[in-house]
C-alpha cells in the first residue's frame, strides 16, 4: 500500500517538473494568445509578440532558467526555425496573414521563438531531470538530424524520405537510454519513445499556437480547424535535430569526456560521478557527468536491470 502514494507523489513532482520545463514556452503561448485581445493599436501585432518574446528571453537568463550554454542552443534553434520558416512559408505550407514591420519575405521575425521555445524545454529537462544518455551515437545522430532537416525542405521537388529517415532513427536510437531522476528516483525511458512523446505535445501545443493566430496553415484560413494528427509524427522527427544540439553542447569539444570500457575487474569512475548499485546487480556502471553519455560499446553493460534505478545509496540528484 505504501507504493501508491509514494508513485502518486512522483507523478505530481513530474508533472512539477514538466511544468518548469515548459515555462518558457507557456509564457511565449500564452503572450501570443493575449495578444489578439488588444485593441487596435499602431504597432502590429506580430511586431508586439517580437518584442514580447525578447523580452522572455532576457527574463529567462535574469532568473537562471537559461544557462549562457542553454542560451547559445536556444538561439541557435531561433535561427535554424526561422531558416525553416523562410523556406516553408515561401513554398506555402503555412502563411503569417498580418502585417508587420519585423516581417521578412512573408515571416516576422518572433517566428523562430517557437522553435526557441523547444529548445528551452529541451535544455532545462536536461538541467531539473538530470538527464544521461547511454548508448547515444552521436555521429550518427547527428548526420540524421541533418538529413532529416533538409528533407523537409527537398520533399517538395524530390521524393519524401520522412519514413526512410524515420526507420533510421530507429535504428540510430536502439539501445539509447534516456535517464531521468524524479524524487529519490531514477528512471529511463528508450530515447525513440522520448522523441514520439515530445513530437506528441508538440501537436498538442501547436493545435492551441494555431488558434491563438500564431500561423495558419491553408486550411486554416477561412476557419480554425485543427492540425492534421500526421504533424506529430513530423514533429518526432524535428525534434532531432533540437536534441543533437543539446547533447553536443553538454559534451562539447572534449573527445575524452569518457573513460574507457572497465577491463578485469577495474572500476573506473567518472569524474565526479557516484556509483549507482541496483539490487541484485554487483556493480553497476556509473552515470556520466551531467549532460554527458555512453558510446553504444560501453552503454551495453550499464545500468542493467529494470526500468526504475535505485539511486538511494547516492542520495536524491538536486534538481536545478
Amino acid at each position: 500500500m505504501r507504493k501508491i502514494p509514494r508513485a502518486a507523489h512522483r507523478l505530481l513532482v513530474f508533472g512539477w517538473l514538466q511544468a518548469r520545463c515548459c515555462a518558457f514556452a507557456v509564457a511565449l503561448l500564452g503572450g501570443i494568445a493575449a495578444s489578439r485581445l488588444l485593441p487596435e493599436l499602431p504597432v502590429a501585432r506580430y511586431d508586439i509578440v517580437l518584442v514580447y518574446g525578447l523580452a522572455l528571453a532576457v527574463l529567462a537568463r535574469r532568473l537562471g532558467w537559461d544557462s549562457a550554454r542553454d542560451t547559445a542552443v536556444i538561439a541557435a534553434c531561433h535561427v535554424i526555425g526561422l531558416l525553416f520558416e523562410l523556406v516553408k512559408v515561401r513554398l506555402g505550407s503555412w502563411s503569417y496573414p498580418e502585417p508587420a514591420v519585423t516581417k521578412i519575405a512573408g515571416v516576422p521575425l518572433y517566428g523562430g521563438f517557437l522553435y526557441s521555445a523547444v529548445g528551452s524545454y529541451v535544455c532545462r529537462a536536461w538541467s531539473l531531470l538530470g538527464l544521461r544518455l547511454t548508448g547515444y551515437r552521436p555521429r550518427a545522430m547527428a548526420a540524421l538530424s541533418c538529413a532529416v532537416y533538409v528533407n523537409f525542405f527537398t520533399h517538395h521537388w524530390l521524393p519524401d524520405a520522412r519514413w526512410l529517415l524515420a526507420a533510421l532513427l530507429l535504428c540510430a536510437t536502439a539501445g539509447t537510454w534516456v535517464h531521468y531522476t524524479v524524487g529519490d528516483g531514477r528512471y529511463r525511458m528508450p530515447l525513440a519513445l522520448t522523441f514520439s512523446l515530445i513530437g506528441f505535445f508538440l501537436w498538442v501545443a501547436e493545435n492551441a499556437a494555431t488558434y491563438a493566430g500564431a500561423w495558419s496553415y491553408p486550411d486554416q484560413l477561412d476557419g480554425w480547424q485543427p492540425v492534421s494528427p500526421a504533424k506529430a509524427g513530423a514533429w518526432a522527427l524535428l525534434i532531432s535535430v533540437t536534441f543533437v544540439l543539446a547533447a553536443w553542447s553538454r559534451k562539447g569539444a572534449d573527445q575524452d569526456a569518457y573513460e574507457p570500457p572497465e577491463t578485469g575487474n577495474r572500476k573506473r569512475r567518472f569524474p565526479g560521478a557516484a556509483a549507482v548499485r541496483l539490487p541484485g546487480a554487483v556493480a553497476a556502471r556509473p552515470l556520466p557527468p551531467s549532460g554527458g553519455h555512453l558510446p553504444p560499446r560501453e552503454a551495453a553493460g550499464a545500468l542493467p536491470g529494470a526500468e526504475t534505478e535505485d539511486v538511494r545509496d547516492r542520495g536524491t540528484e538536486d534538481a536545478a
